[in-house]
Parts: C-alpha cells; sequence; structure tokens
C-alpha cells in the first residue's frame, strides 16, 4: 500500500513538473492516470494526492480533477487561499504606503511648484518693475501695502500647507508606520463606526480618509493640490485667508497695471518721476529694478512683461474669484467641500432613477389603456 502511494506522489511530481504553468499550480491532472497507475481506491489515491500537496516534497498548491463531482478542486484547500511567501516568491504582494504628514512631505505636486513660481513672478514685478513708475508719495503707499498683503498670503499659505490636518488619534501614531491596503472582502468601507480600519483608530464624526494623505483628516473639506495638502478643520481658515489674501494682492495689482497703461498714453512723463532718470535721454528707454539694481530696456521689453502679467494676474483673479464666492455660499450653506460634492452626486444618481420610474409609469398607463380597449371590445362582440 505505501509503495502504491508512493508511485501516486511519483506520477502527480511528475505532472507538476511537466506542466506549461510552471511550479505554481497544475491544471487539470487527471486523477484517472493515478488511479490506473496505483491501483487503488478512489479515497487512498486523493489521500496521497493531498499528502504530496502538503508534503515539503511539493511546496506547492496541485489543482485535480476529481472523477466523481468533474469539478476542480485543490487538495481540499479553497482557491482563494493566498500562496504562502516561503513557497511563491514570484507572487508579489501589494506594497504599504506611508502617510504624508503635511504639503510638504513627498512627492510634491507640479501645481504647487506653479503656484509658486507665480506668487514668485508677481513679487519680482511689482516691487521691482511696476511700483517704481508711480510718485514718490503713491510709492511709498504702494510698497506698504501691497507688501503687507503678499507678507499675509506667503505667511498664512505656508501654515495651511505646513500644518497637519490629521485626527488627534492619527497624529499620535508614528508615520513611520506603512498603513495597510484597504481589503473590500472584509469591510464595506474604510470608516465604519467611526472606526477607521486603514489608520486603525477611532476618529471624529467628520473625519474623512483621504486617499492622496493617506490618513484620516478632522473636518475633512478637500484636498487641494495647490498646497499638496488636506484642508480640514485644523487649517481650513488658513487656507481661506489665504485665498482671500491672494485676491486682494491680485486685485491692487491690477490697478498698479491699469495705471501704467493709462498713463503712458496720457502723460508718459509721470511713469519716469526717479531721479535716475535723468540721466536717460531716450522716451523709448526705461529703467527697472529700481532703485537698488537699475536695469535699462527698451518699451516693447516694458510692455510684454506687463501684457504677461496682466493676463497671469487676470486669469488668477477669475480662478481665485469663483473659489472664494464658493466658499463664501459653502458656509452661507453650512456645508464643506466634500458634502457638497456628495449632495451634487447623489442628485445626479436619482435623475435617471426618476426617469426610469416616469418611463415605467407611461408603460403602465399604456397597457391599461390597451385592457380597457381590448374589455370594450369583447364586451360590444358579446
Amino acid at each position: 500500500m505505501s509503495k502504491a502511494i508512493s508511485v501516486a506522489l511519483g506520477v502527480l511530481t511528475a505532472c507538476v513538473a511537466t506542466s506549461s504553468l510552471g511550479p505554481i499550480c497544475v491544471q487539470e491532472c487527471d486523477f484517472e492516470l493515478l488511479i490506473l497507475v496505483t491501483g487503488l481506491p478512489y479515497t487512498l489515491t486523493w489521500s496521497a494526492a493531498c499528502r504530496m500537496v502538503d508534503s515539503a516534497q511539493c511546496g506547492l498548491w496541485a489543482t485535480i480533477r476529481q472523477p466523481w463531482t468533474g469539478k476542480m478542486g485543490i487538495c481540499c484547500k479553497s482557491q482563494r487561499q493566498v500562496v504562502p511567501e516561503n513557497l511563491g516568491s514570484s507572487v508579489k504582494t501589494p506594497p504599504h504606503h506611508l502617510s504624508r504628514v503635511n504639503g510638504w512631505s513627498p512627492p510634491l505636486h507640479s501645481f504647487q511648484v506653479v503656484c509658486w513660481a507665480i506668487f514668485l513672478v508677481m513679487c519680482v514685478t511689482t516691487f521691482g518693475i511696476f511700483i517704481p513708475f508711480l510718485p514718490l508719495d503713491w510709492k511709498l503707499a504702494a510698497y506698504a501695502v501691497m507688501g503687507a498683503v503678499f507678507l499675509l498670503h506667503m505667511l498664512v499659505h505656508l501654515i495651511a500647507v505646513t500644518i497637519d490636518p490629521a485626527e488627534v488619534n492619527v497624529r499620535l501614531k508614528s508615520y513611520a508606520q506603512p498603513v495597510p491596503t484597504f481589503d473590500r472582502s472584509k469591510h464595506a468601507h474604510v470608516i465604519q463606526n467611526q472606526y477607521c480600519h486603514l489608520c486603525e483608530v477611532t476618529v471624529s464624526e467628520k473625519a474623512k480618509h483621504c486617499s492622496s494623505c493617506n490618513k484620516c483628516v478632522s473636518g475633512f473639506d478637500h484636498h487641494c493640490k495647490w498646497l499638496n495638502n488636506c484642508v480640514g478643520s485644523r487649517n481650513y481658515w488658513f487656507f481661506f485667508t489665504s485665498v482671500a489674501s491672494a485676491l486682494c494682492g491680485l486685485f491692487c495689482l491690477m490697478v498698479l497695471l491699469l495705471y501704467v497703461v493709462i498713463q503712458n498714453f496720457v502723460n508718459p512723463t509721470k511713469l519716469r518721476m526717479d531721479p535716475l532718470y535723468k540721466d536717460v535721454r531716450s522716451s523709448n528707454q526705461w529703467l527697472l529694478f529700481l532703485p537698488l539694481c537699475p536695469v535699462q530696456v527698451k518699451t516693447p521689453v516694458v510692455f510684454f512683461i506687463l501684457t504677461v502679467v496682466l493676463l497671469l494676474g487676470s486669469t488668477s483673479f477669475v480662478l481665485l474669484g469663483h473659489l472664494l464666492v464658493f466658499h463664501l455660499y459653502l458656509m452661507a450653506k453650512h456645508l464643506s467641500t466634500f458634502e457638497y460634492m456628495m449632495q451634487a452626486r447623489f442628485q445626479q444618481n436619482q435623475v435617471p432613477t426618476r426617469r426610469e420610474g416616469l418611463t415605467l409609469l407611461k408603460e403602465k398607463g399604456r397597457l391599461k389603456e390597451k385592457e380597457s380597449g381590448t374589455n370594450t371590445s369583447t364586451s360590444t362582440h358579446g
């Protein structure tokens, strides 16, 4: 009996070795072949195959056809079972991602780089090119007002980026620990009963798990790509102040640019009030970056820079104005951006359902009309 079982093991091992799928599994290994070779009953041969799979001789899962059921089995083991790590080196487990602390955590978003590049361009052109065109009294006022607005924007923007908006229990944990991958076969939602299955902590009622930051955010509003950080209850007002201050600074810049354009056509000499213009004889020559580092350029260069800044500033002004009005609307409705999006999505899903319901009602009405018509005709003939 033991010799016959060893023969069965040898046959099954040969089937595994010659399998086209390699050493991971055997597809449809003919069970009748083992019966003919060993001469053993069905149960003993099946037992031998199972022993072979579980033993160190095979070290893999073998799929065998059961003749009495005609179904594929994996030696009485579930087909959804994962191959152990020591048995299948080619099977890759999903990577565990780390949570991001704030907007400075890698990877940096391209929108964040664009945002700082635009801010740098606005600062250089405003304080180095356009404010020096103003008369002395206006120049000092412009430096004070626009300097305060730009400085306020930079501070609140940095704070909004640097603050960690995560939940208290999440911040108490170590960010060096990887966050597991969400398994929908175990849980329907990431957060259930105010418990996050990924962060593995209890969270507040309005907390949401951000997939970009890979952590639960307190009072989640939205994930801002320009900040490269989530906006939640901890940094929302810094985000709002950043938008409002940027809009205010752009408005002041637009007024300054319009003054330069209009004054150039009305009375260009008022734009050349700086004492260093005494050495400039041509009216087609202008000085930039006064008074520290004067650079002499021609009029087309000035108008090219002015046009680029005007287009860039007006586009940013429209976009930020729309964003500010939207958040003012959300404040009036006591909604977050996430709640607003969920409501809009729910309403969109309800529209097709209502249309289907109206269609069904119309079809039922037509059927009733047909039935009533047929009943009337039959009664008439009767």
